[in-house]
């Protein structure tokens, strides 16, 4: 095991579960949310989504999620048949009808099967929201020693070569394939470079350093998410007087870092503590943020969510 807890089978896997999906704006049995195999979005990756937490019954920053939905959406050249009020109101209720007070959230729209090539004018777009209980993305005892990341060979591509600043499905691909590989060697995620060879970010989650300078250092995100839990972090740091340095970072600058952490919303603030052959140890600034974000979004503590 890589040390997260086993959330994929803690309730069967995904598509063998009591519960409601809401699918095109009607409410459907789990099992039988379904899509056809010709559908344009897994053929082509005309396909975009979100994921959203929900902390004690409040999903965080539910309206700005929306909002990137849209963008992505409007990225990939289709429109969403719903307004951001429908949506916001369709997250919520999937949380409640699916007794969610502690969970995730995941809306997605695509293009459907009505044509099936490169070309897909005429095809519908579809759209569900789905809502889970779901722990931790990493285990308590990993959040407070840090994970483990190798660098992939995988990079980040150029904003003129892809969609960078869309939640496309599609670009996630070179994420699933660097996690498989850095879980193989036994570490918890990859760090990703991007096409210049400059430090970008982790699989599914944003990057922040310290130089033990009392300041933090974080990518210019020119050519990935700027994440909305990365935002709500710099806005925390902020105003704890921390300086947050937007740059180029290379690689070979990590060896000079005292303190590593991720930011995401299913990662949350998570330490790093090694990252290759390089090793951390959490300080002060990420025990810090770590404790301002939980008390942000409402967060029980472990122990407190475990009684």
């Amino acid at each position: 095991m890589d040390g997260r807890k086993n959330i994929t089978m803690s309730a069967g896997t995904f598509d063998d579960r009591d519960g409601l999906i809401w699918f095109n704006g009607e409410w459907v049995d789990w099992r039988d949310a379904r899509v056809h195999v010709l559908t344009h979005g897994l053929h082509y990756g005309s396909c975009v989504f979100e994921g959203e937490r929900m902390y004690s019954g409040s999903i965080f920053k539910l309206r700005q999620h929306t909002e990137r939905l849209f963008y992505s959406a409007q990225t990939l050249g289709f429109k969403i048949p719903y307004t951001v009020e429908e949506i916001d109101q369709a997250c919520i209720a999937a949380c409640e009808k699916n007794g969610i007070v502690d969970g995730y959230i995941r809306p997605v729209a695509w293009r459907g099967s009505e044509m099936m090539g490169v070309s897909a004018q005429q095809n519908r777009i579809n759209v569900a929201i789905a809502a889970w209980d779901w722990p931790s993305y990493f285990s308590p005892e990993l959040r407070v020693k840090g994970i483990k990341l190798e660098t992939s060979k995988w990079r980040r591509p150029d904003p003129a070569c892809a969609p960078v600043h869309a939640k496309a499905a599609g670009l996630y691909m070179i994420c699933t394939l660097s996690k498989h590989a850095a879980e193989a060697n036994g570490c918890q995620d990859a760090l990703m470079l991007d096409y210049r060879g400059q430090v970008a970010e982790a699989t599914g989650a944003n990057i922040f350093i310290s130089f033990g300078d009392g300041k933090l250092h974080t990518p210019t995100p020119d050519c990935f998410l700027d994440g909305i839990t990365r935002q709500t972090v710099i806005g925390l740091a902020k105003a704890r007087g921390i300086d947050v340095i937007e740059r180029a970072i290379m690689p070979d600058e990590l060896k000079d870092a005292t303190e590593i952490f991720l930011t995401g919303s299913a990662a949350e603030v998570t330490p790093v503590g090694q990252i290759d052959d390089l090793t951390f140890t959490p300080g002060e600034i990420t025990h810090q943020l770590i404790e301002d974000y939980e008390k942000t979004v409402g967060k029980k503590s472990e122990s407190a969510a475990a009684e």
